[in-house]
């Protein structure tokens, strides 16, 4: 059961991973937990951070969930964090923002691809998330200690700055990349030391100390316990998914043939190592609407795994509709066209039924799901992120 403390509390708690942080219950800005957990950090924004000027004691990077332009999002199975910047409407500069959020994003990641001398100088990176309780609508969710920079990543990728384009105007944001370290708990201690801008170092999680001292990375990884997504997983979670969702399958719905190019798009979108070299005549597929291959090794000595792709533009889940399925029939017609070293991808705008879902994960058929809320989370990943661009995409599609 997930642990939660109370708003009373929260003046003396550790930061412990996925606990939750209640609010309070004035119903305006007082009630803000994550002000009362680390003081100093503020009461509203995304991006929070303690002390003056561009060193900080530590910085609080809060995640509603809630941004369509701007989709954070944490892989649990890796680690990695990839969290938007604060320059989220036309007309400012990348780095004239308010918070000066965005400049403290650069000298971070400047600082973290120094020596240990200059990583000393990185603030810790608070984590939150919205996590609203039947006490507080401001309760929130710790997810975790993070640095800048992911193991593997070129550190000319782990901060980019993004055009985006909203109402015609076009404008850049960061998208920064960090790393959830293995810290199952910050303690109240190490807290204290930072606000009283202590030398913190000695009390820091191993983690930590350890990155700070040596710069190795020691993600907080996680494997799935389950090997199924439920249909709630399935299907999109925000308005503004189930918007775009709805779009796509009302203009392929008459069209399911011209899906499958578009489906084969979007896993292209998924992934750059993604190559599609045919979409298929619907006459003589053999249970393949696409096929293609996918870059395993160098650009230049290229070693290619091959894939079939199969799409099915069937009604998703709408409020009094329920979804059409992808059952053990359609699924069982990939597997049975995939050959020895290939693998399949099979693309819905509806959900993976749960029977089709569990023999495949059971008997470790090489299957790829995308399923319903996975293309709108995928075309808002890739800048298609309202309703206005995703019909201009479409149009453009089926001109």
């Amino acid at each position: 059961m997930t642990r939660i403390f109370s708003f009373d509390d929260l003046p003396t708690a550790d930061l412990v991973v996925d606990a939750i942080y209640e609010g309070g219950s004035a119903g305006n800005t007082s009630s803000d937990p994550i002000a009362k957990l680390l003081p100093g950090a503020g009461n509203q924004g995304g991006f929070r951070a303690s002390g003056p000027g561009l060193k900080k004691k530590f910085v609080v990077l809060y995640s509603s969930g809630e941004e369509g332009d701007w989709p954070d999002r944490l892989d649990l199975n890796t680690g990695q964090f990839t969290y938007y910047g604060d320059n989220r409407t036309p007309g400012h500069d990348l780095h004239d923002t308010t918070r000066r959020g965005n400049l403290l994003l650069k000298v971070a990641f400047e600082s973290a691809h120094g020596d240990a001398v200059k990583r000393a100088e990185v603030p810790p990176f608070f984590v939150f998330t919205k996590c609203p309780t039947a006490k507080s609508n401001r309760s929130v969710q710790f997810k975790g200690l993070a640095v800048p920079g992911l193991f593997g990543l070129p550190m000319t990728e782990d901060l980019v700055a993004v055009w985006k384009t909203t109402a015609g105007e076009r404008f850049q944001n960061y998208r920064a990349v960090f790393t959830v370290l293995d810290t199952a708990t910050v303690s109240r201690a190490w807290i204290d030391s930072l606000s009283a801008s202590e030398s913190a170092l000695a009390s820091a999680p191993s983690a930590w100390r350890s990155w700070v001292e040596s710069g190795v990375y020691s993600p907080l990884t996680s494997e799935p316990t389950k090997v199924i997504r439920s249909e709630s997983e399935q299907r999109p979670d925000t308005p503004l998914k189930a918007g775009i969702l709805e779009q796509v399958w009302a203009k392929f719905k008459d069209s399911p043939h011209a899906f499958e190019s578009f489906a084969a798009r979007i896993y292209q979108l998924s992934d750059r190592r993604v190559i599609i070299d045919e979409i298929t005549r619907g006459s003589v597929d053999g249970g393949r609407d696409a096929i293609g291959r996918y870059l395993l090794g160098l650009s230049g000595d290229p070693v290619y795994a091959e894939f079939a792709l199969e799409a099915k533009c069937y009604r998703p889940a709408s409020e009094g509709v329920s979804a059409n399925t992808v059952g053990v029939r359609e699924v069982a017609r990939l597997i049975s066209r995939i050959r020895h070293r290939q693998f399949g991808i099979l693309v819905t705008t509806s959900l993976i039924a749960r029977q089709a879902y569990e023999e495949v994960r059971d008997d470790r058929h090489p299957i790829v799901f995308i399923c319903g809320r996975d293309i709108a989370e995928i075309l808002i990943q890739a800048g298609y992120n309202s309703s206005e661009r995703v019909g201009e995409l479409l149009a453009e599609w089926l001109a």
